[in-house]
């Protein structure tokens, strides 16, 4: 039985959560955890495919917010937005360190970039699954490419080797798809 979607958190409670993560840590990380901790766990466990290695980049993201919270900037987008952000960047780091081990054993040089950028409002749109509607209605050459570059974890030099196609095509679908994906997600905010 499908489940309706999330709500989008309120902004006041994202207030309330960030003051009660400085003034009181033990709490603010409990309640923090409650209320994000399925979501974090879902985006890890989608980039990385394996539920052990979820549940640590889960924990470590985490840990990692609640070591930092004085980073978080509320006028660039939502706490969960941030903490979203920080579990691709952590769930890549991830994928690509395995697959640099793997490497390594193989070729000595291994390349590794750091992708995804924070936009406000993705969380809220991931969640009730607009984004995955969007991306299925692309090309599947450009979606092919956003995949294998955003949840794949590749560089763009190593999803062109993947494809077999040249570094510029890379450089273009993944454009053309960003750009479509980019309209397609004004248009989701827009009509909220």
């Amino acid at each position: 039985m499908d489940q309706p979607p999330a709500s989008a958190p309120d902004r006041s409670d994202d207030d309330h959560l960030v003051r009660l993560l400085r003034e009181q840590p033990g709490a603010g990380a409990a309640l923090l955890y409650d209320r994000y901790g399925r979501t974090v766990y879902a985006v890890a466990l989608r980039v990385l495919g394996d539920s052990g290695a979820a549940e640590e980049v889960t924990q470590d993201v985490f840990v990692r917010c609640w070591r930092s919270i004085d980073r978080y900037r509320p006028e660039r987008g939502s706490l969960q937005s941030w903490l979203l952000a920080i579990t691709h960047h952590r769930a890549i780091d991830e994928l690509r360190g395995r697959r640099g081990q793997h490497r390594r054993r193989e070729a000595p040089e291994a390349q590794l970039a750091a992708l995804a950028a924070d936009e406000p409002g993705l969380d809220d749109a991931l969640l009730r699954g607009e984004i995955r509607e969007s991306l299925a209605a692309l090309p599947p050459a450009q979606r092919e490419v956003i995949e294998l570059i955003f949840w794949g974890g590749l560089t763009r030099r190593e999803a062109a080797a993947r494809l077999g196609v040249p570094l510029g095509t890379v450089h273009t679908r993944l454009r053309l798809g960003m750009d479509k994906l980019r309209g397609a997600f004004e248009k989701i905010v827009g009509d909220e």
